[in-house]
């Protein structure tokens, strides 16, 4: 893997030091330009936008610290280095308290200089996505709690605008946790019925009296209990959708009634003799087989044939991982807001977790795991510690090869500097010649892999030769 590019601004008054460093930057990929003092810096940015600055403290005409806070307000994103010497650490520190990320003193050694700034860019890198994700969720124009971007989220999106002003029943199947009922929202608020009620009906938390009491209602001395005339969801649907979540559990009697429904548009209250014509949508979902449970002899055939006129299948959140970091945002917005905290999203290994699991709960496992990652963390990024421990003990193998697409860079990386080091025997300088990479880059991303235990199976123990 080739190191990220990054605009990297060198500004120190001593020009053998500042001359090393720019060169020996350059040499690590990166794009740099030096400067001799504040204001020459200033003007090397009037056509060019760093990522990094590394400056030092002490300068005549500006010194560093004016210089960092003149380029912090022109480039808010700006990674920020101060250089120093012993006897002025007070002024680092004080660097540190305006906002510098970093500082070293000199004289420099370029291993600690290389892995600084390495995890300065990958920290503001990370901030920046953390505010992408914050902007494309400030961006959902349609509020129908439908979030999603990659390819088969919008497939779906497609596919529920193309029938959500048809008439037609639909019936909504996937597994749990998916979104049904999100779904059937959104083919409700993009329909021409978005004035009128949406109206759900969850069949099985009511037995089968209840039910068809709640969907047709009752009139009064039904049954016991019933001491007067009360309108089902039916009614209460009238011009607008009703959605019947868990279809298959839905007893026989019932079935009988709604298959009526469906064939001529009324009802009869229970108890009641008048026929009752509503003009309503009916959207079903279920996770189990309809199929099976026909041929089971649970389910009516006539009703199964009629309520899947329109049939959609909601894909896992296995099958659209790329949407995992936007979902996990929202539900920490919401959370956080919650809960009062101030979150500002996640850490890379974080989201590197997430993006590691399978989630056989789907969504809803999902905004689960946020939700208590944000009651753990007291910090302002959720680290993997925050996580639930189902979520930490099921990561993939890194050495696994990973899904392209599906696997995150960091993951793609993981398995390239691993692989290529069990090949070459744990030789740093083989794999870092192979790979087109520093061995400072390998020696530093091993320790991050043992810190973090991802170094996977195999025994790759690098060696400097």
């Amino acid at each position: 893997m080739q190191q990220p590019k990054a605009n990297i601004l060198v500004v120190d008054d001593e020009g053998s030091a500042r001359t090393g460093l720019v060169e020996l930057l350059r040499d690590e990929g990166f794009t740099v330009r030096g400067a001799a003092d504040g204001f020459k810096a200033l003007g090397a940015v009037e056509d060019w936008t760093p990522d990094l600055l590394i400056t030092d403290v002490h300068m005549p005409g500006m010194d560093g610290l004016e210089l960092f806070g003149k380029l912090r307000a022109q480039f808010p994103s700006l990674g920020v280095m101060v250089i120093t010497a012993f006897s002025t650490v007070e002024k680092a520190v004080e660097a540190m308290q305006l906002g510098a990320d970093d500082y070293l003193t000199k004289p420099l050694r370029l291993d600690e200089l290389l892995v600084v700034v390495d995890r300065i860019l990958r920290h503001h890198a990370l901030l920046r996505e953390n505010e992408r994700l914050r902007a494309a969720l400030d961006g959902e124009t349609e509020d129908v709690g439908w979030i999603g971007a990659s390819k088969a989220s919008r497939q779906l999106t497609d596919l529920l605008k193309q029938v959500a002003d048809s008439p037609a029943s639909v019936l909504i199947l996937g597994e749990s946790g998916t979104g049904k009922e999100l779904a059937a929202r959104a083919l409700h608020r993009w329909s021409s019925r978005s004035n009128a009620p949406f109206v759900s009906v969850h069949a099985a938390a009511l037995n089968a009296g209840v039910l068809e009491s709640e969907l047709f209602g009752h009139e009064k001395g039904a049954f016991t209990g019933a001491d007067s005339q009360r309108k089902g969801r039916f009614e209460k649907a009238d011009g607008g959708t009703l959605f019947l979540d868990e279809l298959a559990e839905i007893p026989a009697s019932t079935q009988v009634k709604l298959l009526r429904f469906l064939q001529e548009r009324e009802f009869e209250r229970v108890g009641g003799e008048t026929p009752i014509s509503v003009d309503v949508r009916v959207v079903a979902a279920t996770h189990k087989d309809l199929a099976a449970e026909v041929a089971a002899g649970r389910f009516r055939e006539d009703l199964y044939y009629r309520l899947n006129v329109i049939s959609l299948r909601m894909p896992t959140l296995r099958q659209r991982r790329e949407d995992v970091p936007l979902l996990a945002m929202h539900f920490l917005k919401q959370h956080a807001a919650r809960n009062h905290k101030l979150l500002r999203g996640f850490s890379d290994r974080a989201l590197d977790v997430l993006l590691g699991f399978d989630w056989p709960g789907n969504v809803r496992q999902l905004e689960n795991c946020v939700e208590r990652a944000v009651v753990m963390c007291n910090e302002y990024l959720v680290e993997p510690r925050h996580l639930p421990r189902e979520v930490m003990g099921k990561q993939r193998d890194p050495t696994d090869t990973p899904e392209v697409p599906g696997a995150s860079l960091a993951e793609l990386e993981r398995y390239a500097i691993l692989r290529t080091l069990e090949s070459v025997g744990g030789s740093t300088s083989r794999a870092a010649a192979i790979l087109g990479i520093s061995p400072r880059t390998i020696q530093y991303r091993m320790s991050e892999y043992r810190e973090h235990d991802l170094t996977g199976t195999p025994a790759v123990v690098p060696s400097s030769k």
